[in-house]
């Protein structure tokens, strides 16, 4: 793994992200059912817990003490909720590029992309709420050729705007059907942008690219002349790596 610092300019590596030093890991629930939790999580769910305990406790001497308990209870099980990291399957293949990330399709267009692509390119923009996976996967096997960070503001994701504005971090792959660019974006709670990979890595399809939290937004940017076909439209719910987005000719 490259140190962060190589990817983001100004940020320690404290300052980004622990999956450069904890595993995944999983908790099992009541039924049985083993859940993958991403690491980054582990820093907000574990405090979460240990005040639902320690309130609990506390309201043993006042039944006043349970209401905010319960709603205390209920934020450290979205936490839970938040931070899983399914296994996904789906079609895989050169010819499909697959969603990188859970949430709704709010934008399909033509637009220029001058920083990598450098020509028109078919931005598919998926916005992800605070309900859904944030573990962000690659669309399409290759080599990663850019990692690049851009701070900015924190417009809300599902704006136009948001997606020249915002903070956010670019990854630029080279596939074997030609370059294909994701671009991570902050929204208006999502205060922090992490992305494993930096140039000259490999990138596997339907692999973790990175995560954002809380609620944000990731754009799939395909170049015209590459003659894809998008599969989705505006509206849709997709799953990242599970979802076809665009499909290439034959």
């Amino acid at each position: 793994m490259r140190n962060a610092e190589c990817q983001y300019p100004g940020r320690s590596a404290n300052d980004l992200s622990l999956q450069f030093r904890i595993p995944h890991s999983a908790f099992r629930t009541g039924w049985g059912v083993a859940v993958r939790l991403a690491p980054e999580g582990w820093p907000f769910i574990l405090p979460g817990w240990v005040l639902v305990v320690l309130g609990a406790w506390v309201a043993r001497g006042s039944p006043w003490v349970w209401i905010p308990e319960v709603a205390l209870f209920l934020l450290a099980v979205w936490l839970l909720i938040f931070f899983r990291d399914p296994t996904r399957t789906g079609p895989r293949g050169d010819q499909y590029v697959i969603a990188p990330a859970d949430g709704k399709i709010v934008d399909v267009r033509v637009v220029d992309e001058p920083m990598y692509l450098q020509a028109p390119a078919t931005r598919i923009s998926i916005f992800m709420s605070v309900f859904d996976v944030h573990v962000n996967r690659y669309p399409a096997t290759g080599t990663v050729e850019l990692v690049r960070y851009h701070p900015g503001r924190f417009l809300h994701a599902a704006s136009d705007k948001a997606s020249l504005d915002n903070e956010q971090a670019s990854v630029a792959l080279r596939g074997a059907r030609g370059p294909v660019l994701v671009r991570q974006i902050a929204g208006l709670i999502a205060r922090r942008i992490v992305t494993d990979g930096a140039a000259g890595d490999r990138a596997t399809q339907g692999a973790r690219m990175g995560i954002i939290r809380f609620g944000s937004r990731v754009d799939v940017f395909l170049p015209v002349a590459a003659r894809s076909t998008v599969r989705v439209s505006v509206g849709d719910r997709v799953q990242a790596g599970a979802t076809v987005l665009a499909e290439y000719a034959p």
